[in-house]
Formats: structure tokens, sequence, C-alpha cells
């Protein structure tokens, strides 16, 4: 939200600096983001005044121009379509250096000499408007500096306000903010009656009290809608971030930025008597006034008339009944709208207003007529007309409550010792009312604090305006026992360091993802929310692959070539089974996995190695550093999500623990990535077990080392083989010397049968009692090629 300056001094004026107020604003909780001059900077540019306009000779378009500067008579090219004898107008005289760095010299425009330029508020920096000259009122100094007369160098803080802060949503409410920390005295607005000439009420019916706890609205007849909005109020709100439109809109604008109070004016022609206040009935549409036609559920609110809605209640009205400069008669509305009955429909409706931005964090009930006088007489000081008398009906009313502060919880929570009397000073400034008795205060919340509601919110109000940069700076004074660390168990950090040396980055990802891309990766059951931050992000995640393949596409989209990254997080998944932990009540598991994500080159691009695509067996290598190579398992398998044929279940000593694989072709093609996708996703915890080493002899006797080439069928994996010489060397006394065992070849093709396949395997063999000799070696080849006949059928090739 953007406060200027100028604006919020006219409420309260602190003897600070613009730097200082920023950060008095900052250590109060009301984060300052920046702070600049509402104009970028430029210079030499001057009020002028237009003395006379012809046509250019040679330029249908063009203008020549006698502009005065307020030292001389100068002759400017001028292509706007606005531009009249008498206009004053900025002019940049040659040598001015306009926003961008353009710096503005005498020249010739087709054939004329311009000696300046005639300036639009985009030009300045100020808007986005370029339609036409900016026109200056008429009254205006000429060869006054610009930026002096529309107070240009105004400082504009944006700040950064937490949900919480909602009265802190407009000028007055970072006002009082600013007084209770300066202390500085604090003006605040009149809110003198409106006089009443006609007697004339609009028959409101409130259906609705969870929607509408208080309703007011006037009639106004007779307003000129023509008539200009004041300078003055136009330029609070362009140096607020609004666009001025017209009298009747700029005023509704301005009452919602000074006052926090979102009102809304209607054309009182156009609505058909009498409105009623109540919940959308399903499919009831509504066009909008941003022009978009919407369709209405019964969990929306609504104001609507005789025949069909008029207006989405405290988020947008409705273009039927919107106010034009042909209206004539309108009828204005300040109401209370319960934030619970406003919360979440901007993201249901897939739009945000800033009406809704402060209903659905609560507005003040207690205000809204004086809020209608205020907006009633500013009507008629500019539009003129005549009003009726407020109708004002209640219906519902906030519940407010006194909150118990102890002065002992306060002081051990913040971690000084305040006295009652300062935090006594500290309510009175916040403009606070209580009841105090030694060591403690009962204060009730004013009716504009909807965050006040427990004993630690009144803590942080004593501790922000007391001053968090005033906390003293104190070590912690704890024991600090060392926790013992398993032998038999690694930490997650473990994991994490063995991938980045892998060359993998990790990435955090919100456990809030697309339903539909969920669905495609994995077929458990999801948990969907009831409220979620976008459309796009409706389910809690059952897989993590999800998240990264956008990840991957950010990368991508970036010119990313080659990607690898992981992820350890939870994942949750419906189980009626979970009977522990925090989400147990309803029954979903949430594990930890880890997954990772390879894509392009298998190494980068260098004169070495020949440039190749990462690959299953890229992937599979740096998945098995993360345990010993003989605890890992892979078996030909089925995944919805992964390529026929290059997937594999993954299972770490016996146990199935995930899936790793080539991301499904079709997949690929939808998600539009140009390159196969290599990814794997596993449980982490069997992970972080770990096998306690144990000491065993070393050998003084030299290794025997023997390959074995043996015919398989096709269908036999590699390490079903490898298995069967493990089990060998345990089973049987002659083959107990065998201490390690590798494939190093496999072959398909000419003489083998079909559906067969070649495998080499490399077998070291060394005892600790003696040298093996070759008797000794060769019984034991026996055994093993015994084993492997007899279990999986396979002959020495």
């Amino acid at each position: 939200m953007k406060i200027p300056e100028s604006w919020l001094r006219t409420f309260v004026d602190p003897d600070w600096s613009s730097e200082r107020l920023a950060s008095e604003l900052t250590m109060a909780g009301l984060e300052v983001e920046e702070t600049n001059a509402f104009a970028p900077p430029f210079e030499r540019i001057v009020v002028a005044e237009v003395r006379s306009v012809t046509r250019h000779p040679k330029a249908d378009k063009l203008s020549v121009c006698e502009v005065f500067d307020g030292t001389e008579v100068r002759q400017i090219v001028c292509g706007a379509p606005n531009v009249v004898a008498g206009l004053r107008v900025p002019c940049a005289l040659p040598g001015a250096v306009l926003p961008g760095g353009i710096t503005i010299a005498a020249a010739q425009l087709r054939g004329v000499d311009s000696d300046g330029m005639l300036c639009s508020a985009r030009e300045l920096g100020i808007s986005e408007d370029h339609s036409g000259l900016l026109e200056l009122p008429g009254d205006a100094p000429i060869g006054c500096d610009i930026r002096a007369y529309l107070d240009l160098d105004d400082p504009v803080h944006l700040l950064k306000l937490t949900p919480n802060l909602a009265h802190c949503l407009s000028v007055l409410g970072v006002a009082r903010e600013v007084a209770a920390i300066s202390a500085a005295p604090l003006q605040l607005p009149r809110f003198d009656p409106a006089s009443v000439t006609i007697d004339e009420r609009l028959p409101v019916r409130i259906e609705a009290n969870d929607l509408c706890g208080r309703f007011s609205g006037r009639i106004i007849r007779g307003v000129d809608a023509h008539a200009p909005t004041p300078e003055w109020m136009k330029r609070r709100l362009e140096h607020a971030g609004q666009r001025p439109i017209s009298a009747l809109v700029d005023i509704s604008n301005y009452v919602m930025l000074e006052l926090g109070r979102p009102t809304h004016v209607f054309d009182l022609g156009k609505i058909r008597t009498p409105l009623v206040v109540r919940w959308a009935r399903p499919g009831e549409r509504l066009e909008l006034l941003s022009g978009r036609i919407v369709t209405l559920d019964a969990g929306i609110g609504v104001i609507a008339d005789g025949e069909e809605v008029e207006s989405i209640a405290g988020i947008m009205g409705g273009e039927r009944t919107a106010v034009t400069l042909d209206t004539a008669d309108v009828y204005l509305e300040a109401a209370f709208w319960w934030p619970d009955a406003i919360a979440g429909r901007t993201r249901q409706l897939n739009f945000v207003t800033d009406a809704a931005h402060r209903f659905e964090r609560g507005v003040d009930p207690a205000t809204t007529v004086a809020h209608l006088e205020y907006l009633s007489q500013l009507v008629l000081d500019i539009c003129g007309g005549k009003a009726g008398p407020v109708d004002d009906q209640i219906v519902a009313w906030p519940e407010r409550r006194a909150v118990k502060l102890r002065t002992a919880r306060a002081n051990k929570v913040i971690g000084v010792e305040l006295a009652d009397a300062e935090i006594a000073d500290i309510f009175k400034r916040l403009g606070l009312e209580f009841e105090h008795q030694a060591g403690s205060f009962a204060v009730m919340p004013p009716s504009y604090r909807f965050d006040l509601q427990i004993e630690e919110d009144l803590i942080e109000e004593v501790a922000r305006i007391w001053g968090f940069d005033r906390l003293p700076q104190r070590p912690p004074v704890a024991a600090l026992p060392m926790l013992a660390c398993p032998e038999g168990r690694r930490s997650a950090l473990t994991i994490k360091r063995l991938l980045v040396a892998r060359e993998f980055q990790e990435v955090i990802n919100y456990s809030f993802v697309d339903a539909r891309l969920d669905a495609q990766i994995s077929q458990a059951a999801t948990v969907r929310l009831l409220n979620p931050i976008a459309s796009n992000l409706d389910v809690m995640r059952t897989t993590l692959l999800g998240g990264m393949i956008e990840n991957l596409r950010a990368n991508l989209n970036r010119k990313a070539a080659r990607v690898r990254l992981f992820e350890l997080g939870r994942v949750f998944r419906k189980d009626a089974a979970v009977k522990s932990g925090p989400l147990a009540v309803s029954g979903i598991a949430q594990p930890r996995h880890l997954a990772a994500i390879a894509y392009g080159d298998a190494c980068e691009e260098q004169w070495g190695v020949a440039g190749r695509g990462v690959d299953f067996f890229d992937l599979k290598g740096d998945l098995v550093t993360l345990a010993p190579e003989d605890e890992w398992s892979f078996t030909v398998g089925a995944h919805p999500a992964l390529h026929p044929g290059r997937a594999a279940r993954v299972s770490l000593r016996g146990e199935e623990i995930g899936w790793i694989g080539e991301l499904h072709p079709a997949l690929q093609q939808q998600l539009e990535l140009p390159r196969p996708v290599l990814v794997f996703e596993i449980d982490l915890e069997p992970l972080l077990a770990v096998q306690i080493p144990l000491a065993g002899e070393l050998s003084r006797f030299p290794p025997v080392i023997r390959d074995l080439a043996l015919v398989v069928a096709d269908s036999v994996p590699a390490a079903e083989v490898i298995a069967a010489v493990r089990a060998a060397a345990l089973a049987d006394p002659v083959a107990k010397s065998v201490k390690y065992v590798k494939l190093f070849d496999e072959y398909r093709g000419k003489g083998l049968e079909n559906k067969a396949k070649s495998l080499a395997l490399r077998i070291w063999m060394q005892d600790t009692d003696r040298t093996l000799d070759e008797s000794q070696v060769t019984q034991a080849m026996q055994a093993i090629v015994a084993r492997l006949t007899a279990g999986l059928g396979a002959r020495l090739r």
C-alpha cells in the first residue's frame, strides 16, 4: 500500500525526516519496503501557457505552437490532440533531462524549428496516460518549476502490511500508528452531518445477518457527474497509486484510502426498489464494473434489487447500476460486511479488489454513518445536489470482549522489565481503553481493531510501541547438552551433501500442487484443500515430482540447458490406517520422500568428453552413491508416469522404497519438454538407516580374480545373477572365499539364441589363512556355476 507522506502529515506531523519516519514505521511492524519521490528525477520543466496553435505545413497530425514559459515565447512543434490556445501545460526547455535520460534540445521537425517539448503525464513519469498533454489548472503559475507546483518530490512510502494490521489499510490508520510511536498529536478528521434537504429513503432489506451486520445508505439527487475532481484530490489519489476517473468514483476511492472504508455509489435511477442484502442464488450472473461476467453460488453475498443482482457484497459493484457522466441521482452505501463472509471469495472468483482486501480483514462497524456523512459532504461540495436522511440498519454486531494482560507475563515474553505506568502510557497512545489493577490490565479493543483477541496480541502491541530496536541483546542462558548420535542412523543433511557432491541443487517447493499434474504422476488418493491459496495449488502433494517438474520448466524457460535438482520433503496421502502423528485425526500419512530430476547432457560441455544426453544409468549411478552398492537392487516394473522399459522399482536391503526411470514420452510431450527427463523418488527413512561397520581381519594373501561368462534368459535380471553368486558364497563352504562380484559386460546378438543374453562377471576370491591354489579356485567356480545352472538355467558361454 502506498502512503504519500504529505497526506499522512495532515493527520500527524512528527519532527522526523522521511528516512526516520520509514525506519520507525518498520520497527513498529509496518514494514516500509521502499520510499521514493512520487515522480522520477528530471529537471528544467516548467509551467507554460500555449498562446497560439497553427497547423503544421507539412504534417496533418502536428501543430506549431507559440508557448510562453514565463521568460520568453518559444515555438514548439507538438503532436498532442488536445493542444489548444490558452492551455497551461508542462514544458521541457532545451537542456531538460526527462525520466529515462532523454535530453531535450532545439531541433527541426518536418522543416519547422521546435525549441522545447510539451509533455504528457507519462513523459513526466507520473502515470501511464499519454493520450494527450497533461492539462494544468488555468491558475497554474507560468514559469513555476513543475516539480514544485505538482509536489512531485513528495515522498511516497510503500508499506508491506501483515494480515493482522487491517486497521492500517488507510492514511488515517497509519497516522494513528505514527502518533502512538512518536507521541505527536493526532488530528482526527471531522465528520459533520450533511445538510438534509429532501425526505427520501431507499427501501433496503437485510435477509442475511451472517453476511451484513450493518447497512447505511443515503439518497442524493441532482448531482453534477460532469463536475471535475478537485486538483488536491486528484493529486492525493495519484500519489497513492489511484488513477482519477470521474468525480463520483474518485470521491469513493478517496474515502477508502483516507479512512479505510470501502463504499459504493449506485446510480439511483437504475435501481429497481427495494434493495435486498442476501446470499446469491446458484447460477445467478452479474456483469461487474470491470466488464467481466461472473456466475455466482450460494456462498457469495450480493446486493440485489427487485429484479437482479446489482453488486457482489464487499467486493465489486455491477455495471448496470454504475455511475456514469449521465448520472443525476445517486445512492451512497457504507456497510459492515462480516470478514468470514468475504474471505476467500476473491480467490474463488479469481480476482482481487481493494474493498475485499479490507473487508476480509475487518472494517470498523461503528463508523459507517460517520464515514457516510463524510462521503456525502464531499459529493455535495464537489458535485452539488440535495441529500436525504441517512438510513442506518444494525442487525448484528461483532462481540468485543476485554482482553487481560499481566505485567509479569508481558515482561517475561518481551524480556525487559516494564512498569505498569509504561504499559498504561502505551495503551493510551494506542487509543485503547483499559481498567488497571496492580500487575494487570483489562483492555477493551476498539471497534476497528479485529486483531486484539488474546493476551499475546496485547504483548505484541506493547513491544512494538516500546520499540523492538530497544530490546537488549543478551546471549541465551540455557544448558546445551550434547545429543546422542546413533551410529546406525545418519541425518538428512548427510544425504543432501552427497547429492550436492553429484552436482545436484536442492529445491524447496510448496506442499500444495496442481491436482491434474499430481494425478498424472501418482496414483495415491489426494487430500483436497478447502481454501487453496491459488487455483492451481488445490491439493496436498502425493509426490515430490510435480513441483520439481515445474522447477525444471521454469529453468528451461530461462535458457538453462542442463538441470539437476533434488528435493527432500513430506508427501501427504489418505490412509485410514494412520493412527499417530500430527495429522492422524484426518487419516493422512505423511512420509518423507527424496526425489531427484536430471535433464540435459550427462556432463557439462567440455573438450575431453563427447556430449551425450543423461540416461537411466547416469541417474542410477547417482542414486547408488547414497548407500553401499551391494545394498541396492533394481527390478523392471511399469509405472504410469514413467517410460515403459526404462523404469525400475528401487529396493534397499530387500525393502521396496520407490521408483527410478525416464518420464513417460506422452507426459513429456504434454509438458512441452524437448528432451528426456530422468527422475527417481524414494522413501527417505530406509535411506537414513545405515549398517554399523564390523571390524574384520585383513588378508595378507593375494586375491585371485576370475572372469565368468554366462548365457541366461533375457528375462533374468543381472542383479539376480549377482545375488545368486553371493548366495553360493554364503551357502557353499567351497565358495566362501568369494569376496566381491561385479558385472562388467552384457552381450546380445550373433551367436546367441533368441531371447538370450550373455553376462560377464568378474569375481574376486581371497582367504585370510592361506593363498588359494588353482584347485580351490576351480572348485569354487564350479560350485558357483552349478548353483547358477540349477537356480537360473544358466550355462557357460
